[in-house]
């Protein structure tokens, strides 16, 4: 080769590796990663690993729990990704989340870990519920601007929806609840989509209720208003009475906090239902005069045989109301415990049916106090702060109507601190984004110069 032919090879080299540097610069390689992980997340947790499960197999729980160490792979992966994308750009942000609450909460977990009757399960259910909830957490922080968390954040929606409506339209035996299902044939008929059951889709199809209204009100009219129109409808055919009535119920109790400017105020409105809800529930269960007023109103006094249960799980925090009896332990060894005549039935059951309750049964009364004070007690007044502030109005309300919803759908399942549960995982986004709001001004980067 000759030396001009030399000198022009280098020159189109050179040009090329300008122009590559060029487009990498465009695409903002570190911006990508983080929405790309930000969306994995919500993939990872809404459409899951193993979606569509078969309910007509009577294998289908080893066939999931053999499925397990990819899911606790492919969560520990996300959540080192996301603390190293967020560990230089949000250092402040990552450091406001050490509070002396939070601490002890986890310095409480590690205790009762400790003490668990199944300290193996606690282990390792615990590992797989930080993963998740530190994704959920470092959520809000991994898209750079505000419109690309919206596009997050709306595309995942709209990606669960396709598939769970696909999954309704071509292959109904996966995605709808039959009489041939192993347990509880009688939903024959009620939509789960890609979920394995229709108590999971019900209270997601409301969240992303929300999520779409949130989207149409900061100026995404076509993408905001399909998802309301398609979570709403797919909401219906699941035959979720609560989630259903709650989705409704809820937005109207967060509009109405919304305008209330004080925050006593905020608290009587978003509180005192809520108790009264507890009291009705599990409450008549304890007392003969609640269980009276409840056996009044024109709903199921049981609860759809919920309260058997409740008698059950409140059994078993009188025998150890400290230390509890191991992180998400419990259940695997209810078949143990005793029962009143006529209930033995109850010790079958999953989880307590009462979020609150079943973390008194699981990791005691400190614990559920710790998580009252950082999850039901501390929201709110980060709600107040950010809107004190005028930091994201929409974007707040979307997590206060998130967190409320998590809050009264609680009454009567479980979810709180449950894996990677989606219910839960949307609830701790929504939670740690009041947080953020309430300390940093929500706003758009500047693009960089070219």
């Amino acid at each position: 080769m000759d030396r001009s032919a030399a000198d022009m090879t280098d020159v189109e080299a050179h040009s090329l590796g300008q122009a590559l540097r060029g487009l990498l610069a465009r695409l903002d390689v570190v911006h990508a990663a983080r929405c790309l992980v930000a969306v994995a997340a919500l993939l990872l947790v809404l459409i899951t690993l193993d979606p569509f499960p078969d309910l007509r197999n009577p294998d289908i729980a080893t066939v999931v729990s053999g499925r397990l160490a990819t899911t606790y792979i492919s969560f520990g992966l996300l959540a080192a990704v996301a603390v190293l994308l967020t560990l230089t750009t949000d250092a402040l942000s990552l450091r406001s989340l050490v509070t002396p609450l939070h601490l002890c909460l986890i310095g409480w977990m590690l205790i009762n870990i400790a003490f668990s009757e199944s300290r193996e399960i606690s282990i390792q259910r615990f590992v797989l519920a930080a993963s998740a909830t530190t994704l959920a957490i470092l959520l809000p922080l991994l898209p750079s601007t505000p419109r690309s968390f919206n596009l997050c954040l709306g595309g995942a929606a709209l990606a669960l929806l396709v598939v769970c409506f696909l999954g309704v339209l071509f292959a109904p035996q996966y995605s709808i609840h039959s009489a041939l299902d192993i347990t509880e044939p009688q939903l024959a008929g009620d939509w789960r989509g890609s979920f394995g059951h229709k108590n999971i889709a019900s209270p997601v199809m409301s969240i992303l209720v929300y999520v779409g209204i949130y989207l149409s009100a900061v100026g995404s009219f076509v993408m905001g208003p399909a998802i309301t129109l398609l979570a709403g409808i797919f909401l219906i055919f699941t035959g979720g009475k609560t989630s259903s009535v709650l989705c409704l119920a809820i937005y109207a109790l967060a509009s109405l906090v919304y305008t209330v400017r004080s925050l006593w105020l905020k608290r009587i409105i978003c509180f005192v239902p809520l108790i009264v809800m507890n009291l009705l529930t599990v409450g008549s269960v304890v007392s003969p005069l609640l269980g009276g007023i409840t056996r009044a109103l024109p709903v199921d006094p049981t609860f759809t045989g919920r309260a058997e249960v409740w008698e059950f799980a409140l059994g078993a925090v009188a025998e150890k109301p400290i230390t509890g009896h191991g992180y998400a332990a419990f259940w695997d060894g209810a078949a143990e415990g005793r029962t009143v005549r006529g209930s033995e039935w109850a010790v079958t059951a999953a989880h307590s049916h009462n979020s609150y309750l079943d973390l008194a049964v699981t990791i005691g009364l400190p614990g559920l106090l710790l998580v009252i004070l950082i999850f039901v007690l501390a929201p709110l007044r980060n709600f107040q702060q950010a809107q004190a502030h005028n930091r994201s109005n929409a974007l707040g309300k979307l997590f206060l109507t998130i967190w409320l919803f998590g809050l009264y759908f609680g009454t009567t399942e479980t979810f709180l601190i449950e894996r990677q549960n989606p219910v839960w995982f949307m609830f701790a986004l929504a939670v740690a984004g009041l947080h953020f709001l309430a300390r940093f001004q929500c706003v758009e980067r500047t693009e960089p110069e070219r």
